[in-house]
């Protein structure tokens, strides 16, 4: 636990839901973040109940009815929980008197989407889609190319996470369950990949998505694929596959003066997972090996450049940091909720483009 800047007691904040979510990327980061405490954790797993208690023993174990009743009520709820569920909890929350931290995918439909937002503004709370990938280091790295003009105007943006798991997990409603319950790829990995896009090139007009569903025993989309299309011409192709042994380029970005092409994956997932945390004993968080960095070919000003250039450092320090302002100081969100609307809507969108097999606008 640490004191904010100004010196006030840190905002209390309780997790909704201790899995990967909540005890990877949600915890630890709180843990790290001046202003912020972590200072109760919802499970009904046992498991993840002693594993909360061990990691965090003065936080409360709570249930969510005692969460609602909590007096004075919590600074901060974060739902962590399964995505069917972040209608419901969003809501009790923010009712609740909470600011709150959404995990992707924001909701299930547009719908559900905009009723968070309107309680939201009627409870004069905040809520906040967690969108931690906007500070991976390679999407930095593609951020400030395109900022700088080192690759001319942007003609084709390729995104993609490939994984090689040839059989869904059982049991687990992310790939293996009930698509009512929110699984697939589309709704996990799409979300992120949408919001990057979204946030280098605006609102798309068209969308055209293929969501099979390949492995034997899964009812949800693992091998997916998303194509936006932009008002300046720009052709977004966003691929999430857990059917790729040999793992394609993290990123193609193609512009009129040049191209970057990136392999590998961002270092700050593995390194919350073998337990590190960006704290100031840790100077090379974010850092990734030279051996990942991606390779740019480019002209300007007379010069021609071709070979590798160094990843930017990944921040996910930054979004908690954000909320820290947000709570203390009155700063503006990290991360706005009408991203999520926006990403919300390109999944209606893709959704019913995969059902038709045709082009959908926006």
């Amino acid at each position: 636990m640490t004191t904010s800047a100004n010196g006030r007691q840190p905002a209390r904040a309780a997790i909704i839901g201790y899995g990967l979510s909540g005890a990877v990327f949600h915890a630890p980061l709180i843990a790290a973040t001046p202003g912020l405490t972590v200072a109760a954790i919802v499970t009904n797993d046992p498991a993840r109940r002693q594993q909360a208690a061990a990691d965090f023993p003065t936080a409360a174990l709570l249930t969510t009815d005692e969460l609602w009743q909590a007096s004075p009520p919590y600074d901060l709820v974060v739902v962590g929980a399964p995505n069917n569920a972040h209608l419901s909890l969003g809501l009790a929350a923010l009712d609740s008197g909470a600011a709150v931290v959404m995990d992707k995918p924001f909701a299930l439909t547009v719908a559900d989407a905009q009723t968070l937002i309107d309680r939201s503004t009627a409870v004069g709370r905040p809520i906040v889609p967690y969108q931690s990938r906007r500070w991976d280091g390679d999407f930095q790295t593609v951020r400030h190319l395109l900022a700088t003009g080192w690759l001319g105007e942007a003609v084709r943006f390729e995104s993609r996470y490939d994984r090689f798991r040839p059989a869904p997990r059982v049991g687990t409603w992310r790939e293996a369950g009930d698509p009512a319950n929110g699984g697939g790829l589309l709704y996990d990995l799409g979300s992120h990949l949408i919001d990057q896009a979204n946030q280098l090139f605006g609102v798309p007009s068209a969308v055209y998505a293929e969501l099979p569903v390949r492995r034997a025993g899964s009812q949800v989309d693992d091998d997916s694929f998303v194509a936006l299309t932009y008002p300046n011409g720009v052709v977004a192709h966003l691929y999430a596959s857990q059917l790729a042994r040999t793992p394609g380029p993290r990123f193609v970005v193609r512009g009129t003066a040049g191209t970057f092409v990136k392999y590998g994956m961002d270092p700050q997932e593995d390194a919350l997972k073998s337990g590190l945390r960006p704290t100031p004993d840790q100077p090379d968080w974010g850092t990734e090996d030279a051996a990942q960095w991606g390779t740019l070919q480019t002209e300007r000003d007379g010069l021609t450049f071709d070979g590798r250039i160094t990843t930017l450092p990944g921040t996910y320090q930054a979004f908690y940091a954000g909320i820290a302002a947000m709570l203390h100081a009155g700063a503006p969100p990290p991360v706005l909720a009408t991203d999520a609307l926006l990403t919300q809507r390109v999944i209606a969108a893709a959704q019913i483009s995969a059902a038709s097999g045709s082009v959908v606008q926006l």
